[in-house]
Protein backbone atom coordinates (compact mmCIF):
# COMPACT_ATOMS: atom_id res chain seq x y z
CA UNK A 1 0.00 0.00 0.00
CA UNK A 2 1.13 3.58 -0.54
CA UNK A 3 2.58 5.67 2.25
CA UNK A 4 0.05 7.53 4.36
CA UNK A 5 0.38 11.27 4.77
CA UNK A 6 0.99 12.12 8.41
CA UNK A 7 0.81 15.28 10.48
CA UNK A 8 4.46 16.11 9.86
CA UNK A 9 5.41 19.75 10.01
CA UNK A 10 5.68 21.44 6.60
CA UNK A 11 9.10 21.92 5.10
CA UNK A 12 10.73 25.27 5.92
CA UNK A 13 9.44 28.04 3.63
CA UNK A 14 12.95 29.49 3.47
CA UNK A 15 14.06 26.25 1.80
CA UNK A 16 11.69 26.94 -1.08
CA UNK A 17 12.91 30.56 -1.18
CA UNK A 18 16.49 29.32 -1.42
CA UNK A 19 15.77 27.07 -4.38
CA UNK A 20 14.02 29.93 -6.13
CA UNK A 21 17.25 31.94 -5.86
CA UNK A 22 19.76 29.16 -6.56
CA UNK A 23 19.66 26.96 -9.67
CA UNK A 24 20.10 23.50 -8.18
CA UNK A 25 20.13 21.88 -11.64
CA UNK A 26 23.54 23.49 -12.30
CA UNK A 27 25.16 22.96 -8.90
CA UNK A 28 26.77 19.60 -9.73
CA UNK A 29 28.08 20.62 -13.16
CA UNK A 30 31.17 22.60 -12.15
CA UNK A 31 33.87 22.90 -9.50
CA UNK A 32 33.44 21.00 -6.26
CA UNK A 33 29.89 20.18 -7.39
CA UNK A 34 31.45 17.91 -10.03
CA UNK A 35 33.48 16.25 -7.29
CA UNK A 36 30.31 15.55 -5.30
CA UNK A 37 28.56 14.25 -8.42
CA UNK A 38 31.37 11.96 -9.56
CA UNK A 39 32.08 10.59 -6.10
CA UNK A 40 28.38 9.93 -5.49
CA UNK A 41 28.16 8.06 -8.77
CA UNK A 42 31.27 6.06 -7.94
CA UNK A 43 29.75 5.01 -4.60
CA UNK A 44 26.42 4.13 -6.22
CA UNK A 45 28.07 2.08 -8.97
CA UNK A 46 29.86 -0.06 -6.39
CA UNK A 47 26.86 -0.70 -4.16
CA UNK A 48 23.70 -0.67 -6.28
CA UNK A 49 22.32 -3.94 -7.66
CA UNK A 50 23.00 -4.45 -11.33
CA UNK A 51 20.34 -3.09 -13.73
CA UNK A 52 17.59 -3.66 -14.37
CA UNK A 53 16.41 -2.74 -10.88
CA UNK A 54 13.90 -0.26 -9.47
CA UNK A 55 15.23 2.80 -7.69
CA UNK A 56 13.48 5.63 -5.83
CA UNK A 57 15.42 8.91 -5.98
CA UNK A 58 13.78 10.80 -3.12
CA UNK A 59 14.75 14.45 -3.10
CA UNK A 60 16.21 13.95 -6.56
CA UNK A 61 15.93 17.65 -7.49
CA UNK A 62 16.31 18.26 -11.23
CA UNK A 63 17.34 14.66 -11.87
CA UNK A 64 21.12 14.84 -12.19
CA UNK A 65 21.55 11.36 -10.72
CA UNK A 66 18.20 9.96 -11.88
CA UNK A 67 18.94 10.80 -15.52
CA UNK A 68 22.33 9.11 -15.35
CA UNK A 69 20.91 6.04 -13.59
CA UNK A 70 18.15 5.74 -16.19
CA UNK A 71 20.85 5.72 -18.86
CA UNK A 72 22.48 2.80 -17.03
CA UNK A 73 19.27 0.77 -17.41
CA UNK A 74 17.54 1.38 -14.07
CA UNK A 75 13.85 2.08 -13.58
CA UNK A 76 14.04 5.34 -11.65
CA UNK A 77 11.17 7.08 -9.85
CA UNK A 78 12.07 10.63 -8.81
CA UNK A 79 10.38 12.61 -6.04
CA UNK A 80 11.11 16.16 -4.92
CA UNK A 81 9.14 18.73 -2.90
CA UNK A 82 10.01 21.59 -5.29
CA UNK A 83 7.74 21.73 -8.34
CA UNK A 84 10.37 23.59 -10.37
CA UNK A 85 12.85 20.74 -9.84
CA UNK A 86 10.30 18.15 -10.92
CA UNK A 87 9.48 20.17 -14.05
CA UNK A 88 13.19 20.36 -14.89
CA UNK A 89 13.61 16.62 -14.38
CA UNK A 90 10.64 15.90 -16.65
CA UNK A 91 12.01 18.18 -19.36
CA UNK A 92 15.48 16.64 -19.16
CA UNK A 93 14.01 13.14 -19.20
CA UNK A 94 12.15 13.97 -22.42
CA UNK A 95 15.51 14.84 -23.99
CA UNK A 96 16.73 11.27 -23.51
CA UNK A 97 13.77 9.33 -24.93
CA UNK A 98 15.68 6.06 -25.17
CA UNK A 99 16.26 6.03 -21.39
CA UNK A 100 13.74 8.27 -19.65
CA UNK A 101 13.13 8.57 -15.93
CA UNK A 102 10.20 6.23 -15.22
CA UNK A 103 8.29 8.87 -13.22
CA UNK A 104 8.81 12.32 -11.71
CA UNK A 105 6.52 13.52 -8.94
CA UNK A 106 6.24 16.23 -6.31
CA UNK A 107 6.62 14.46 -3.00
CA UNK A 108 7.76 14.77 0.61
CA UNK A 109 10.32 12.19 1.78
CA UNK A 110 8.13 11.39 4.80
CA UNK A 111 5.23 10.11 2.69
CA UNK A 112 6.03 8.78 -0.78
CA UNK A 113 3.21 7.54 -3.00
CA UNK A 114 4.69 4.16 -3.92
CA UNK A 115 3.78 0.64 -2.80
CA UNK A 116 5.45 -1.22 0.05
CA UNK A 117 8.58 -3.18 -0.91
CA UNK A 118 8.59 -1.80 -4.46
CA UNK A 119 12.21 -0.57 -4.67
CA UNK A 120 15.55 -2.33 -4.84
CA UNK A 121 17.29 0.82 -3.59
CA UNK A 122 16.32 4.23 -2.24
CA UNK A 123 18.44 7.34 -2.66
CA UNK A 124 18.01 10.01 0.02
CA UNK A 125 20.61 12.45 -1.29
CA UNK A 126 19.07 15.60 0.15
CA UNK A 127 15.94 15.15 2.29
CA UNK A 128 17.81 14.63 5.55
CA UNK A 129 19.36 18.09 5.13
CA UNK A 130 16.08 19.96 5.32
CA UNK A 131 14.28 17.89 7.96
CA UNK A 132 15.58 19.71 11.01
CA UNK A 133 13.63 17.68 13.59
CA UNK A 134 14.92 14.21 14.45
CA UNK A 135 11.38 12.80 14.37
CA UNK A 136 10.96 13.98 10.78
CA UNK A 137 14.30 12.52 9.70
CA UNK A 138 13.31 9.22 11.25
CA UNK A 139 9.97 9.42 9.43
CA UNK A 140 11.81 9.82 6.10
CA UNK A 141 14.17 6.96 6.88
CA UNK A 142 11.28 4.71 7.91
CA UNK A 143 9.44 5.61 4.73
CA UNK A 144 12.51 4.54 2.75
CA UNK A 145 12.54 1.31 4.76
CA UNK A 146 8.89 0.72 3.82
CA UNK A 147 9.62 1.23 0.13
CA UNK A 148 12.53 -1.19 0.05
CA UNK A 149 12.33 -4.84 -0.79
CA UNK A 150 13.95 -7.17 1.79
CA UNK A 151 17.70 -6.82 1.36
CA UNK A 152 17.36 -3.50 -0.48
CA UNK A 153 19.80 -0.68 0.17
CA UNK A 154 19.44 2.94 1.22
CA UNK A 155 21.95 5.67 0.37
CA UNK A 156 21.43 8.54 2.82
CA UNK A 157 23.50 11.68 2.33
CA UNK A 158 23.87 14.38 4.98
CA UNK A 159 25.73 17.65 5.43
CA UNK A 160 28.67 17.44 7.83
CA UNK A 161 28.41 19.13 11.22
CA UNK A 162 31.73 20.79 10.36
CA UNK A 163 30.89 21.99 6.84
CA UNK A 164 30.41 25.66 7.73
CA UNK A 165 33.62 25.71 9.78
CA UNK A 166 35.67 24.21 6.96
CA UNK A 167 34.06 26.27 4.22
CA UNK A 168 34.22 29.43 6.30
CA UNK A 169 37.94 29.02 6.88
CA UNK A 170 38.74 27.92 3.32
CA UNK A 171 36.88 30.83 1.68
CA UNK A 172 37.38 33.38 4.49
CA UNK A 173 33.65 33.63 5.09
CA UNK A 174 34.65 34.00 8.75
CA UNK A 175 35.53 37.61 7.90
CA UNK A 176 31.78 38.20 8.22
CA UNK A 177 30.70 38.19 11.89
CA UNK A 178 27.21 37.10 10.82
CA UNK A 179 28.68 33.96 9.27
CA UNK A 180 30.68 33.28 12.42
CA UNK A 181 27.40 33.36 14.36
CA UNK A 182 25.90 30.86 11.89
CA UNK A 183 28.80 28.40 12.08
CA UNK A 184 28.97 28.67 15.88
CA UNK A 185 25.31 27.69 16.06
CA UNK A 186 26.01 24.80 13.65
CA UNK A 187 28.75 23.44 15.88
CA UNK A 188 26.69 23.83 19.05
CA UNK A 189 23.44 22.29 17.84
CA UNK A 190 23.70 20.99 14.28
CA UNK A 191 20.93 23.38 13.28
CA UNK A 192 22.03 25.66 10.43
CA UNK A 193 20.02 28.87 10.28
CA UNK A 194 20.70 31.74 7.88
CA UNK A 195 18.98 34.97 8.95
CA UNK A 196 21.11 37.04 6.55
CA UNK A 197 19.27 36.15 3.33
CA UNK A 198 22.63 35.58 1.62
CA UNK A 199 22.10 32.47 -0.56
CA UNK A 200 25.83 31.69 -0.34
CA UNK A 201 25.24 30.87 3.33
CA UNK A 202 22.68 28.18 2.39
CA UNK A 203 19.32 27.79 4.12
CA UNK A 204 17.65 26.11 7.09
CA UNK A 205 19.34 22.72 7.37
CA UNK A 206 20.42 20.08 9.84
CA UNK A 207 24.15 19.29 9.83
CA UNK A 208 24.85 15.73 11.00
CA UNK A 209 27.64 14.37 13.11
CA UNK A 210 28.49 10.92 11.66
CA UNK A 211 27.44 9.25 14.92
CA UNK A 212 23.97 10.83 14.60
CA UNK A 213 23.57 9.49 11.08
CA UNK A 214 24.43 5.96 12.19
CA UNK A 215 22.05 6.21 15.16
CA UNK A 216 19.15 7.50 13.06
CA UNK A 217 19.57 4.85 10.38
CA UNK A 218 19.75 2.12 13.01
CA UNK A 219 16.69 3.44 14.83
CA UNK A 220 14.77 3.39 11.54
CA UNK A 221 15.50 -0.32 11.22
CA UNK A 222 18.50 -0.37 8.86
CA UNK A 223 21.64 -2.42 9.24
CA UNK A 224 24.33 0.17 8.58
CA UNK A 225 26.91 -1.33 6.25
CA UNK A 226 29.15 1.71 5.83
CA UNK A 227 29.47 5.41 6.43
CA UNK A 228 31.49 7.03 3.64
CA UNK A 229 32.87 10.52 3.17
CA UNK A 230 31.92 11.73 -0.29
CA UNK A 231 34.43 14.58 -0.83
CA UNK A 232 36.97 14.05 1.97
CA UNK A 233 39.42 16.96 2.24
CA UNK A 234 39.53 17.44 -1.54
CA UNK A 235 36.66 19.95 -1.64
CA UNK A 236 38.65 22.56 0.31
CA UNK A 237 42.04 21.99 -1.36
CA UNK A 238 43.56 25.32 -2.40
CA UNK A 239 44.78 23.62 -5.60
CA UNK A 240 41.51 21.80 -6.31
CA UNK A 241 40.72 23.51 -9.63
CA UNK A 242 44.11 22.79 -11.23
CA UNK A 243 44.04 19.16 -10.08
CA UNK A 244 40.46 18.57 -11.17
CA UNK A 245 41.03 19.96 -14.65
CA UNK A 246 43.96 17.59 -15.32
CA UNK A 247 42.73 14.09 -16.20
CA UNK A 248 45.57 12.23 -14.50
CA UNK A 249 45.34 14.27 -11.32
CA UNK A 250 41.55 14.00 -11.26
CA UNK A 251 41.79 10.21 -11.48
CA UNK A 252 44.34 10.21 -8.64
CA UNK A 253 42.06 12.32 -6.41
CA UNK A 254 39.18 9.91 -6.97
CA UNK A 255 41.40 6.86 -6.34
CA UNK A 256 42.74 8.31 -3.09
CA UNK A 257 39.27 9.28 -1.86
CA UNK A 258 37.98 5.78 -2.52
CA UNK A 259 40.88 4.35 -0.49
CA UNK A 260 40.09 6.40 2.64
CA UNK A 261 36.34 7.02 2.30
CA UNK A 262 35.33 5.02 5.41
CA UNK A 263 37.94 6.51 7.76
CA UNK A 264 36.33 8.48 10.61
CA UNK A 265 38.35 11.69 10.07
CA UNK A 266 37.34 11.66 6.39
CA UNK A 267 33.66 11.52 7.35
CA UNK A 268 33.95 14.72 9.35
CA UNK A 269 36.08 16.44 6.73
CA UNK A 270 33.66 15.64 3.91
CA UNK A 271 30.97 18.15 3.05
CA UNK A 272 28.62 15.17 2.69
CA UNK A 273 28.94 12.04 4.83
CA UNK A 274 26.75 9.28 3.40
CA UNK A 275 25.27 6.26 5.10
CA UNK A 276 24.77 2.99 3.22
CA UNK A 277 22.32 0.64 4.89
CA UNK A 278 20.41 -2.54 4.13
CA UNK A 279 16.87 -3.54 5.04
Amino acid sequence: MAGTKTDNDPLPPEMFDHYRQVEESERLSSGVGELERDRTRDILQRHLPKPPATLCDVGGAAGVHALWLAQQGYEVHLFDPVQHHVDQALAASARQPDSPIASCSVGDARHIDRPDESADAVLLLGPLYHLTERADRLAALREAYRLLKPGGRIFAATVSRFASLIDGLARDLVADPAFVDILTHDLDSGLHLNPTGNPNYFTTTFFHHPDELRQEMTQAGFRVENLVGVEGPVWFMASFASHWQADGKRALLLELLRKVETELPILGASAHPMGIGRK
